[in-house]
């Protein structure tokens, strides 16, 4: 049999490898950023820029997809190319792929920083920011199977399958959930309306956490962790299991972010089956990893590189264990919209995703340039400075998010809430935020150790750019085409074949996604309507696009659940019909502040100027930052006419024509709130944007008629507890 002599290409895997560091560090620091304005809210600086809503989106799109991201790139390049004997299939492709992906980092930041986003949860870039996302993903596609196909290796390693799955499942994800209504270069609304664009959104959000920040960490944990400790994986068979159970259930959990929502019960108990269901087979992975270590347990003592992929593989445990529990309707009642559900994220954030990648940057780093760490002391200080960095996060959020649910549930002997003014919640936790900020500041302290220990380490060797290989060439075999009754059996032959893969991966993931949202575009009873629902005035709707700007969704929900704490603190409880109108949908996923639902003609629109103005005026010991640059930024009313005519195609019944009389409308409902505000003493341009979002404040939840309160011994729907 000949053998054929070829390179692997080290120099991406260097590429990858530097910006995830420097990338890492970057949103680490926004992130610190961020935890530190939740207790000093002067740290917002007084400009739109760095407001912690504008940040927010900064930090976990710098975490996701330039730390993790360029971490999975770096990982997949140096193992793909090693299980399929064979170097990338277009070295063009690959610098392709890493240009592409950091200046589309570079352009999120900026646009993100400005304010301009379609606000929804992972997927907060405009469309062409979206096109281009697609272009560089299908780019990386070509190249990763472009590799597969031309491989030495007969077998596609448990690794590629979830390198496969993981490339699917993000195509599919981001297509569907980006598709939306240009109506500028830089501005647009999703094709979908309020529950639609809701199940659509948590769809698409919860699977990027599935297949962006899981299954391509668990192929580089099947791969570099038996490298790591050099031994085999523990079981092949539980691989299969774990693999094909996992991306089938996960792609049907995205309902359990929605749960006592408006949306249809059959939705969300179809989330939380799925979502408890997923605890087997993530534990599957999770014991499989750690079960590969058992007879290496005097190497754990001693190596810094497996002392972190321990801890990154229990903290994976840990947080598939509670994400199912928090899809349980009486825990979701209790941690919905509080600290409880950011702890639970950045257990696997950091611990998962940070540690693994750290694990696998001190293996990989001092390979490819041919040398020893530079300091086996500054890897071990990193590795106890990030892990008592994590529980330093983690705990108080616990504390916090616990703290939180009971207060806004908690009721007077009489019947009356115990904390009926959200602030006292706010105030009671701002300790355990100060404590948070602590942990974030030693964990960022723990990555600063970390490059400058890599970076010393680049510097003392040399890079092996190109890493000479050989291997026999892959031949056809006669024993492909022949079946076996043993699972095992069948599932080598599929390995050898990446298209079948493909494809059977391709329905696995779909079938979920399916059978969840097409039911809500096809049968009506999904969304009742309600006729006294109307469009939003063209000057509420350009208020709507400032309220999405500036991130307000950040720290406030519109989704009023259907507990009797939530009724008797914000109003009647949210409708499905009520959010037909609203591209992109509101309703928020953390609660820093007071549900915004039904603050319609709650106060007047002094009030409103006062508190965007110096939020502490009107709601002493505020965190919200000052937004003062909205009394001074106009809007643009050349493009009010065209939003109206996207509005229209999207399906909303403005009258025809009403495009050319939009300005005239606006600019006299505009004048109804200047004239009364100048009665105050307030003085406030026609088209500012404050105008607008004071408008668009008045508006939220006055469409329906309040059904009257229940008494002091009724209740709305059990609070869940």
């Amino acid at each position: 049999m000949a053998i054929e002599t070829f390179n692997y290409d080290n120099r991406i895997v260097r590429d990858f490898g530097v910006a995830t560091m420097v990338w890492g560090l970057v949103g680490m620091l926004v992130g610190l950023l961020a935890a530190l304005q939740m207790f000093l809210p002067e740290l917002n600086f007084g400009i739109p820029y760095t407001t912690f809503s504008r940040i927010r989106p900064i930090h976990t799109n710098a975490v996701i997809f330039a730390f993790v991201g360029n971490a999975m790139f770096m990982a997949m390049y140096y193992s793909l190319q090693r299980l399929c004997k064979a170097p990338m299939f277009s070295a063009l492709l690959s610098k392709i792929h890493f240009w592409g992906w950091q200046l589309i980092i570079v352009a999120a930041a900026v646009t993100l920083a400005s304010g301009i986003t379609v606000s929804k949860e992972y997927a907060e870039l405009e469309w062409p920011i979206d096109i281009a996302i697609a272009i560089v993903w299908i780019v990386f596609g070509i190249n990763m199977f472009g590799t597969i196909f031309k491989r030495r290796e007969r077998h596609m390693y448990v690794a590629v399958w979830f390198y496969i799955a993981t490339w699917v499942t993000i195509t599919l994800l981001h297509v569907v959930n980006s598709i939306e209504l240009p109506v500028s270069f830089l501005k647009s609304y999703p094709v979908y309306a309020g529950l639609q664009d809701a199940l659509v959104q948590w769809w698409y959000g919860h699977n990027a956490v599935a297949f962006f920040l899981t299954t391509p960490y668990l192929g580089m944990m099947y791969y570099f962790l038996p490298k790591a400790a050099d031994r085999p994986i523990f079981s092949y068979r539980l691989s299969i299991v774990h693999f094909w159970a996992l991306i089938f259930i996960y792609i049907w959990a995205g309902p359990h972010h929605l749960l006592y929502s408006s949306l249809p019960d059959w939705a969300q108990s179809l989330g939380t089956v799925f979502s408890i269901m997923l605890i087997a087979p993530s534990w599957g992975g999770m014991l499989n990893g750690l079960l590969t270590l058992r007879g290496a347990w005097d190497k754990l003592r001693t190596s810094y590189v497996l002392k972190f992929m321990v801890v990154a593989v229990t903290a994976y445990g840990m947080a598939t264990f509670e994400g199912p529990m928090l899809s349980i309707k009486g825990v979701n009642a209790l941690s919905h919209f509080t600290d409880w559900t950011i702890a639970h994220v950045h257990v696997g954030a950091l611990g998962w995703n940070g540690f693994l990648t750290f694990g696998i940057l001190y293996w990989l780093i001092p390979r490819i340039f041919r040398t020893k760490l530079y300091s086996d002391r500054m890897a071990n200080a990193h590795f106890w400075i990030g892990f008592l960095g994590i529980i330093v996060y983690a705990l108080p959020l616990y504390f916090a998010g616990i703290t939180q649910g009971l207060m806004w549930k908690q009721f007077t002997p009489e019947g009356f809430l115990l904390y009926p003014n959200f602030l006292e919640t706010v105030i009671q936790i701002l300790p355990m935020y100060i404590i948070r900020a602590v942990g974030g500041f030693m964990f960022l302290v723990g990555a600063i150790l970390c490059a400058i220990n890599l970076f010393k380490t680049m510097k003392q060797g040399e890079l092996l750019a190109l890493e000479a290989a050989e291997a026999p060439a892959l031949e056809d075999n006669p024993d492909d085409h022949v079946g076996s009754k043993e699972p095992s059996q069948w599932h080598r032959w599929l390995e050898r074949k990446p298209v079948q893969f493909l494809l059977l991966t391709t329905v696995a993931v779909a079938i979920g996604g399916i059978i969840e949202i097409v039911p809500t575009f096809i049968i009506k009873s999904n969304i009742p309507t309600i006729a006294s629902v109307k469009p939003y005035t063209p000057l509420e709707l350009e208020g709507r696009d400032v309220y999405v700007a500036e991130g307000c969704y950040t720290c406030h929900s519109q989704m009023i659940r259907p507990f009797r704490s939530e009724t008797e603190r914000y109003g009647e409880y949210s409708k499905a019909g009520e959010f037909v109108y609203d591209h992109p949908f509101q309703w928020g996923s953390k609660r820093t502040g007071p549900d915004l639902h039904r603050i319609g003609k709650k106060y007047p629109d002094a009030w409103h100027y006062s508190h965007m103005m110096e939020p502490t005026s009107m709601s002493p010991g505020s965190i919200m930052p000052r937004y003062p640059w909205l009394a001074e930024n106009k809007i643009d009313l050349q493009l009010t006419p065209a939003k109206i005519r996207a509005m229209q195609t999207l399906g909303v019944p403005y009258a025809e024509g009403y495009d050319q009389e939009a300005v005239d409308h606006l600019l006299f409902q505009a004048r109804s709130i200047t004239d009364g505000l100048r009665n105050s003493g307030i003085e406030l341009a026609d088209d500012a944007e404050l105008t607008a979002l004071i408008a668009y404040l008045q508006r939220l939840g006055t469409d329906i008629k309040a059904i009257p309160q229940p008494t002091t011994t009724e209740t709305a729907v059990s609070d869940g507890m």
